[in-house]
């Protein structure tokens, strides 16, 4: 079956950077879009951004000013998160995912890893 691991998470101080990483096993199908969401503590999973098979098309979270960069190496079937200016707002879980299509909702992507942990204080 197909397994999405990250890594890269942890604990910074306010306005630190933390760069994650999510890497996908078996997923055969090079033309998948990959993406990050998260979920906050009593909150809903909300979009982060998504990234083609390509890696030229890219859409961000509006509320994420800029401060977040996602990149994508197809060929190793791994996608990263830049994560710059880091706020305490930004602490959540966050879960990478892959699925057939261009799409915002988390319910249109088939495949999740499990999340990692981002603490942001001052």
């Amino acid at each position: 079956q197909v397994q999405l691991v990250e890594s890269g998470g942890g604990l910074v101080q306010v306005g630190g950077s933390l760069t994650l990483s999510c890497t996908a096993s078996r997923l055969t199908a090079h033309t998948y879009v990959m993406g990050w969401f998260r979920r906050a503590t009593g909150k809903e999973r909300d979009f982060v951004a998504i990234i083609d098979w390509s890696g030229d098309n890219i859409v961000y979270a509006d509320s994420l000013e800029g401060r977040f960069t996602v990149s994508r190496n197809t060929a190793k079937n791994t996608i990263f998160l830049q994560m710059n200016s880091l706020k305490p707002e930004d602490t959540a879980l966050y879960y990478c995912a892959a699925g057939a299509r261009m799409v915002l909702g988390p319910l249109g992507y088939e495949y999740w890893g499990q999340g990692t942990q981002v603490t942001v204080s001052s």
